[in-house]
Formats: structure tokens, C-alpha cells, sequence
């Protein structure tokens, strides 16, 4: 499927849940209260314990706890930060205020224009805390702005009706930015204008409105990965959902240096340097959730190529449960993660969940009588109770010397974000065998060519072999939308490269996705890993240690009741999680 076939709107917005839970942690706001004496420690606890019980929210356990009424609730927040509460269903607000705040920006910072109050305009919040959008708004529209406090569902509700549906805001900004054009001079006449330049158009309102846009509905629409690509003719803006890239509508190709300009200031970045790759990062409360941003520049011809890869707090499970493996495998790292000592390696290419994995293994064991490190790069979510250490190559501070140093730490597990020399092997594979159990990764195609690919860098195999416990290997599939799923029979050619016949089927079914607005037409929507788990048994014990090559020991770990990739692709084939076409392109 092409991008053409993507309409302007991508993934139907997931019902919201309580602004004010999504953006502000329930023990923060726990503690104002506690800070406004409207509950006492104690009973501060015992609403944490509802929240978390029951999935209320703070006002709810707060009112059905008897400690406050709705009123009372929001009329503590406005006292707390010196400003007023307005009753949003019992006033009218006049179309020009409305038209003060554009569609994408209101519904980006959930801001409602109330009035003007002098030169000042006064908004309601749904998260009357956040500092931040308040600044965002002042800047944007050149107004001073006043934060009032309204229920949330009052202002979500007036948002919704006066500024519609997303479908609308993309065309709005790419209206405005056209308006502006004047403003924004062409590529040519631009390239000659100095810094002060540069940064005054990528701080230019439309600019700020429409790279606001751009992340919302990248959150909105649950996607890993924004590419902001300039071409000799044209600019794309291309985001990457289950895995697949889709294009938006483009802008102008003389906006690319303003927007990613933009970017690069949002992230703290040298905008006039322009000749060599850089990293950043933007952290940020969108769409009413807490967004890490990683960003990187890369020089090509036409300009800058700029990548924001989304990390979404909010969105990622990191329970082992919740990463529905085949019981036999999610039993077997039960058993491994609680081993004294060994290496365990989990492996596939980039953006297969490998980290994830071993994110949900450290979190099953991370308890106050362990003392667990990690070394990445970069840190991708912060974990409560582990020492995380990020990776800083230009001054020197690789995988290997910050596993070095761990070994001074006196840990009971370790976590290496990625095994990719033989310094870094060695090392690990010295923790193993004075009593860590060792966590890492490796980019290899299947579970045995990890083995292979450690004797490459040079590590001696009787060393892989004592220390090793088990490989797994593993991919991300899109999983077919629920929504519009159906049966299908598959063409004996599909069949064949699947490698099954048509006897081999029986009563077995086939699934895809027809299409529909849940999916965005795609008949896809989220997605689901398969995987291999190699164990390290003393046959491939022997192997290792005969050097034998990634056949040999595929096809012993296979005899030795090994599931492949591809058997576990199948699996999901049957169980109607994911067609064929998926499991034929990763395995």
C-alpha cells in the first residue's frame, strides 16, 4: 500500500482518559493536595492505593473518598496557583476569542481561549500545571496569557465542539504557512542570510504552529519514527506506524530549512551547523502525555534529513506479560532471570523489540534486594531502582569502559545495551564468571547467529560455552486489525512459500484485514513479536566449542525441539494475529 492511500487522518484518536491523570503524576498532585492540607499524608496514600487499584483518577478517589466535592477539588487548584475558577457550561465564548488560538494548537496544548482581559489573554488548561504550554502559547501568539482553572471535561468537551476534528488542522496550517509566504522568503534567497535570520523564521508563528502539528498527530497516531526528508524539488514528512512508513501531505519545499531549523532549536541544537550530524533531544508534554523526543541531523545534498524517533512513555507496557510470548518461552525467563550468574542475549535487527525485552526482564527482577545497572545508548525510559548509565563516545565513555566500571559497583545484573566489539564481549563475558548474570543484545538474523557472530569478533568459544545461557531471537509483525478482520484462502503459490501444502491445512483459516477507519484503511493496527529461543545445552555446548557454523547449530537446536522464527510465524498466522505477507517478509 502506498502513501496515497493514506487519507489526511490517520489513526482514529483512542478514547482520552482523564487529562489531568494522563499529564501530572498521581503522586504529584497527591502531594499539592497534601501541601494545600486538604488531605493528610496518610490519607494521601490511601488515594494513591484507589487510583491504582481501581483506575480512578485523583479527583475521583478524592471525591468518593469523602475528602472533597468536585467544586472543591478544581477550586483548591486555583487557589494553589493564584488564579480564578470558571464555570465553562455557564458562559458563552465569543467566536473572535475563539479564533485567537488556531484548531491544532488549541488541541495540541488543550488550551480554551475564555476571554481578553486587557492586553491579557485568559485560557483554561486541561492541566492548569503545565508551565510549559503556557509559555508555548505566549510565544506563538505574541499575547501575555493567564492560566484559569475549569473542570477538565468541560474544557475537553468546548475544545472538541468549537475546533472539531483533526481532519481540518493540517490544512488549516499548511493555509496559514501559505499566507505567509511573504514572510518566509524562497530557499534561494534564504541560504545567504546569516544565523539571526534563520532562527527568526523557524521561530516564526506559523512554522511553530505547524511543527506543533506535526508531533501531535505523530502522537495521536501512536508513530515510532518522523522523517523530515528535503528533496531537489520537494519536502516529505513521512511517519513510521506499526512499523510501515506513511507520507503526509507535503509542504513547501522552501519551508524545509525554517521547520527543521525549528526543530533543531526545539532540541537545543546548533542550527547554523549544517555540514555534520548532530543528536538531540525534546522533551515534551503532547497531546496530554509525556514524550521523550530523540532527534538526529544527517548533511545530504539538498539540506538537513532530520529523524525524531517518539519515545512515548505512555503507550509502552514493559511487563514481561504483557509482551504475549508462547508460554514455554515466558516460563524459560522466568527461570533464567532468576539465575546467579550466565549471559543472556536477545537478538534480531533494529526495531525489533529487543530492548523492550530485556526492559521487562529487569523490571521482574528489580527488587530492593538487587542491585541492577545499565549501560545504553541512548537511555530510552527511565526505570525506578536501576542505575542507568548512558553511553558518551565522544569523550570516551564506551560500553566497554562502563562495564569495566560496573564490575566495581558490586551488581547482581547487568544490562548492556548492545554487544559490538570484542573489548565490550570480553568484559561481559568476565562479569558472567565472577557472579552477574548478564543482559545484552546483538543485530543478527536468528538465534544461532549470535553464537557465530561472537566467535567473529574473536571471543574464544570455550568461553561462549561456559558463560552462555540462551539466545532469543525475534521480530515485530503487524497485527491485523480487529475491527475489520476476515477469512480468506490463500493462492497455492503463497502457500509454497510458506513451505505447507494444502493437505498440510486441514481446517486451519487465514486471515487479513479488509480496511476500515480504526485502521486507517490499512487493515493493520498494532503490532505482536514472534520468536526463537535457542537454550545453550550441552549439544550446542559441543558445537560451540567444535566452532561449527550457524547451520550446523540451527539444525541441532532444531532437532532439539528449537521453534523457529518462521514455525512461530505460523502460529500467529492460525491464531489469526497476522497474515501471511508479514510473516513472509520478516522471516
Amino acid at each position: 500500500m502506498n502513501s496515497q492511500d493514506i487519507p489526511g487522518k490517520w489513526v482514529a484518536h483512542a478514547s482520552r482518559v482523564s487529562a489531568l491523570r494522563k499529564i501530572m503524576k498521581d503522586k504529584q498532585l497527591a502531594e499539592f493536595f497534601v501541601e494545600q492540607r486538604v488531605l493528610e499524608p496518610s490519607q494521601a496514600e490511601d488515594v494513591l492505593s484507589e487510583v491504582e487499584l481501581n483506575g480512578k483518577t485523583i479527583a475521583q478517589a478524592m471525591i468518593d473518598g469523602g475528602f472533597i466535592d468536585e467544586h472543591g477539588f478544581y477550586q483548591t487548584i486555583a487557589n494553589g496557583l493564584g488564579t480564578d475558577l470558571i464555570a465553562l457550561n455557564e458562559r458563552d465564548i465569543r467566536p473572535e476569542i475563539l479564533r485567537l488560538i488556531p484548531s491544532g494548537l488549541a488541541r495540541l496544548h488543550g488550551a480554551l481561549p475564555v476571554e481578553m482581559s486587557g492586553t491579557t489573554l485568559r485560557v483554561a488548561l486541561v492541566d492548569p500545571f503545565d508551565l510549559t504550554a503556557a509559555e508555548d502559547l505566549r510565544f506563538a501568539l505574541g499575547k501575555d496569557i493567564q492560566v484559569i482553572v475549569s473542570p477538565t471535561d468541560q474544557i475537553e468537551d468546548l475544545i472538541k465542539q468549537h475546533y472539531g476534528s483533526d481532519t481540518t488542522s493540517m490544512e488549516d496550517v499548511l493555509k496559514q504557512l501559505g499566507q505567509a509566504g511573504e514572510l518566509l522568503s524562497a530557499s534561494g534567497e534564504r541560504e545567504g542570510n546569516g544565523e539571526g535570520s534563520v532562527e527568526a523564521e523557524a521561530n516564526a508563528t506559523p512554522i511553530i504552529r505547524f511543527v506543533d502539528l506535526i508531533l501531535y498527530q505523530a502522537i495521536q497516531d501512536r508513530a515510532s519514527d518522523i522523517h523530515f526528508e528535503p528533496f531537489e524539488n520537494e519536502f516529505k514528512i513521512r511517519y513510521r506506524v506499526d512499523g510501515a512508513l506513511y507520507e503526509m501531505s507535503p509542504p513547501p519545499r522552501h519551508l524545509a530549512l525554517p521547520v527543521i531549523s525549528r526543530v533543531k532549536v526545539m532540541a537545543n541544537m546548533n542550527i547554523a551547523e549544517r555540514r555534520l550530524p548532530q543528536d538531540g533531544r525534546i522533551q515534551k508534554q503532547i497531546a496530554g502525555r509525556n514524550v521523550d523526543l530523540r532527534v538526529s541531523t544527517l548533511p545530504t545534498q539538498f539540506g538537513e534529513s532530520l529523524v525524531l524517533r517518539v519515545l512515548d512513555r505512555s503507550i509502552v507496557n514493559l511487563d514481561l506479560e504483557a509482551l504475549a510470548m508462547p508460554d514455554y518461552i515466558y516460563n524459560f525467563l522466568l527461570e533464567m532471570i532468576e539465575h546467579p550468574n550466565g549471559i543472556f542475549i536477545a537478538t534480531g535487527p533494529t526495531g525489533s523489540g529487543k530492548t523492550t525485552t530485556l526492559y521487562s526482564c529487569l523490571r521482574k527482577v528489580n527488587t530492593i534486594d538487587s542491585k541492577l545497572l545499565t549501560a545504553e545508548e541512548p537511555v530510552e525510559y527511565d526505570l525506578e531502582g536501576i542505575v542507568q548509565v548512558p553511553v558518551n563516545e565522544a569523550i570516551g565513555l564506551s560500553f566497554a569502559r562502563i562495564l569495566r566500571s560496573f564490575l566495581r559497583q558490586d551488581p547482581d545484573r547487568i544490562m548492556v545495551g548492545e554487544t559490538r566489539d570484542l573489548e565490550t564481549a570480553q568484559i561481559a563475558i568476565q562479569a558472567s564468571l565472577t557472579g552477574h548474570l548478564v543482559f545484552t543484545t546483538l543485530h543478527t538474523n536468528d538465534a544461532p547467529g549470535a553464537i557465530t557472530r561472537l566467535i567473529d569478533m574473536g571471543v574464544e568459544p570455550f568461553l561462549i560455552s561456559s558463560t552462555l545461557e540462551a539466545v532469543l531471537g525475534q521480530r515485530l509483525l503487524r497485527s491485523i486489525c480487529r475491527q475489520c478482520r476476515t477469512t480468506y484462502k490463500p493462492s497455492d503459490s503463497l502457500l509454497a512459500e510458506l513451505g505447507i501444502s494444502r493437505q498440510d491445512l486441514g481446517e486451519k483459516q487465514f486471515f487479513c484485514g479488509k480496511g476500515c477507519d480504526a485502521c486507517n484503511n490499512t487493515g493493520y493496527k498494532g503490532r505482536k513479536g514472534i520468536y526463537e529461543l535457542l537454550r545453550v545445552t550441552d549439544p550446542i555446548r559441543e558445537l560451540i566449542n567444535e566452532r561449527a557454523p550457524t547451520v550446523t547449530l540451527k539444525q541441532k537446536a532444531v532437532e532439539l525441539g528449537m521453534v523457529t522464527l518462521r514455525q512461530d510465524g505460523l502460529r500467529s498466522i492460525f491464531a489469526g494475529d497476522t497474515t501471511v505477507e508479514e510473516v513472509l517478509r520478516y522471516t
